[in-house]
């Protein structure tokens, strides 16, 4: 009878070597160590045909890996081996696409329904790509006819009746993943064989309803409401088709109105405008104004009360600095905007200032359209400057320079020397 043994704590683990217990049976130490004797021969399976004809030891992994994928049991693809001698591929293939165009394409469409169950619409789409594809290939010359089938007009109908299928569910692949031109395509392809196809009319729609295409989709609808007028989805894909055509109605209506009052709007301000003989100019860089505009406040369209107001830039050249005021009225003064634009920041040396409210310290210039200089009184409104013929607004931007008044002979010589006036 067996016991348990307990090992003492200084037990040599290396010298320990197991008996037999039965002094017939071959010492199992020696069968590992000596796996050649004769005593235990050892069968080798062969290697894969593909891998015997040459040593695997002289080739590198990925051309081992090669040379396992060509065999049926590791390829992930039939399209991974193209050669025409490997047997085994060929049987492979054989069995896939043994039966009839018609049989090969029901196979296809069936594992695209299977696909399309799982909303798996990618693989589904594929699979009805190739059940069509199939239906394309020329009939062989003395084929036989799928089983079940008693002629030649039978089964050109079934292979009609598989192509229409595969059609219309190959568009509700593209519906699902928002291909929606290909979904009109494939659904119009499905009319052409069927014209009373439910799902092919319901799908077409609801394909141009999700492109906008608003009157193509109601021409559709129609056409499928004459065959099916009772059809449930195609009444609430209507009501869907309605409120869009209501929705996109409002839209354009709004679009219009705002059209017609920008139209207006531009109407008005030039007739403003030439009323108060002011002359405008566009070059062809002019500046970025984000919402600023020459307009009329507060109704742009009311041209007897509302007064104009000008984006104006107010420049200080001898110190490349600059102001700007967003809306500058036209009965508004120049020492209006001064008085909380002054002191300036930037003018350590105090040049810029108001003494007791006034500024006679500074004075104001604008360019004339023949290029020379008009002074601007500064308590003179912005519209008896404008209309008098002699400056015009470029760009929509009032422009006027304010220098120093001890250094405003410096700066009218720095006009006249870049006209050649020196």
């Amino acid at each position: 009878m067996s016991r348990i043994e307990e090992l003492p704590d200084d037990h040599d683990e290396t010298s320990f070597t197991p008996k037999p217990t039965n002094p017939s049976l071959p010492n199992a130490t020696k069968l590992i160590s000596s796996p050649t004797s004769a005593d235990t021969p050892i069968s080798v399976p062969p290697l894969p045909p593909i891998l015997s004809a040459d040593d695997p030891s002289k080739k590198t992994v990925d051309e081992v890996a090669a040379d396992l994928k060509k065999s049926p049991f590791f390829m992930t693809s039939t399209d991974e081996a193209a050669d025409p001698d490997n047997i085994e591929l060929e049987a492979m293939r054989a069995l896939m696409y043994e039966g009839t165009r018609l049989e090969i394409a029901i196979g296809f469409r069936e594992q695209g329904t299977e696909m399309a169950k799982a909303k798996k619409w990618a693989d589904a789409k594929e699979f009805y790509y190739k059940a069509l594809l199939a239906l394309r290939v020329e009939r062989k010359e003395g084929e036989a006819w799928t089983e079940g089938v008693g002629s030649k007009e039978e089964e050109e109908a079934k292979e009609r009746g598989c192509k229409e299928i595969c059609l219309v569910n190959r568009a509700l692949c593209h519906m699902e993943l928002r291909n929606y031109r290909s979904c009109t395509l494939d659904c119009t392809a499905a009319l052409a064989l069927n014209p009373s196809n439910l799902k092919a009319h319901y799908r077409l729609t609801s394909a141009l309803l999700s492109l906008s295409h608003l009157v193509d989709a109601r021409t559709a609808l129609n056409a499928a409401l004459l065959i099916h007028p009772d059809a449930t989805a195609l009444l609430a894909l209507q009501q869907r088709l309605t409120a869009a055509e209501t929705a996109a109605n409002t839209l354009a209506q709004k679009k219009a109105a705002e059209i017609t009052r920008r139209q207006a709007v531009i109407k008005t301000l030039a007739s403003a405008l030439a009323l108060r003989k002011i002359h405008t100019r566009n070059t062809t860089k002019p500046p970025d104004l984000e919402d600023a505009s020459i307009k009329l406040v507060p109704d742009a369209l009311d041209l007897k009360s509302s007064t104009l107001v000008f984006p104006t830039l107010i420049l200080y050249p001898l110190h490349s600095q600059s102001d700007f005021v967003k809306a500058f009225g036209e009965e508004q003064t120049l020492v209006g905007h001064l008085e909380y634009l002054l002191p300036l920041p930037w003018d350590s040396q105090g040049e810029y200032k108001l003494t007791g409210g006034k500024t006679e310290e500074v004075e104001a210039y604008m360019e004339t359209k023949s290029g020379g200089l008009v002074k601007w009184g500064k308590r003179v409104p912005l519209l008896q400057v404008l209309s008098g013929g002699k400056v015009e607004v470029v760009d929509g931007v009032v422009r006027v320079s304010v220098v120093p008044a001890r250094r405003s002979q410096e700066y009218i010589g720095v006009v006249k020397a870049r006209r050649g006036k020196v």
